[in-house]
């Protein structure tokens, strides 16, 4: 679902800044050989994941939903040169073009990749986190959020993406879909919780950021 014009998303994208070389390479080969190739963030949306990790300068940077590792390279180029960026994901299939892309970049010795259920994992990594960033399994996102503001520093921002699912936050919701009814009490918890302050920005599909108080 488009909520602005493919004219104006394309204006948006080419007065923003270029999608550094490996990720366009990375965007290609994943768009030529991974199914469901949308689930990939994207130049723009790259880009302003980068930003604000930029902005953030976080130490420990968490991942939940790697995919072809995309989003993960963006995150990295805000952190800290000792930080360290755990990402999680349930995919065996999407390992080697991860690995790929992780070992050519600057970061390949800061990023740890992990394969499995991330609600068993992140208990498991002993750190506390300054950047989180959500985009796996939707009809976890409320555990994962009461799993991870406890591990949060102070200040510590949590990225949730797909916050608006194309739309069908605002729809009449069938009893089978699961994930939508999950997504509409996600953004009211994280809106309403006294622990933390969000905004939603309607980049894409919709992206939170929630600062932990």
């Amino acid at each position: 679902m488009h909520f602005i014009s493919e004219d104006l998303e394309d204006y948006v994208a080419n007065h923003s800044q270029a999608e550094p070389e490996l990720l366009t390479k990375l965007n290609k080969e994943t768009y030529q050989k991974i199914m469901q190739p949308r689930m990939l963030s994207g130049h723009f949306q790259g880009r302003v994941l980068s930003m604000l990790s930029k902005i953030i300068r976080p130490k420990h940077i968490l991942e939940i939903g790697t995919y072809t590792g995309y989003a993960a390279l963006c995150l990295a180029e805000g952190m800290q040169e000792n930080g360290t960026l755990d990402t999680i994901d349930i995919n065996e299939e999407l390992v080697s073009i991860q690995n790929k892309y992780f070992e050519a970049s600057p970061w390949k010795d800061q990023i740890f990749s992990h394969l499995g259920d991330a609600l068993e994992i992140i208990p498991k990594l002993n750190k506390k986190f300054d950047l989180v960033f959500i985009d796996a399994d939707k009809e976890n996102y409320i555990n994962y959020f009461h799993l991870i503001v406890p591990l949060m520093n102070k200040g510590g921002i949590i990225l949730s993406d797909n916050v608006l699912w194309s739309g069908k936050v605002l729809e009449p919701i069938s009893e089978k879909d699961t994930s939508t009814q999950v997504l509409v009490e996600y953004n009211k918890l994280i809106n309403d919780d006294a622990r933390v302050e969000t905004v939603l920005l309607p980049i894409r599909d919709g992206l939170t950021v929630t600062r932990v108080l």
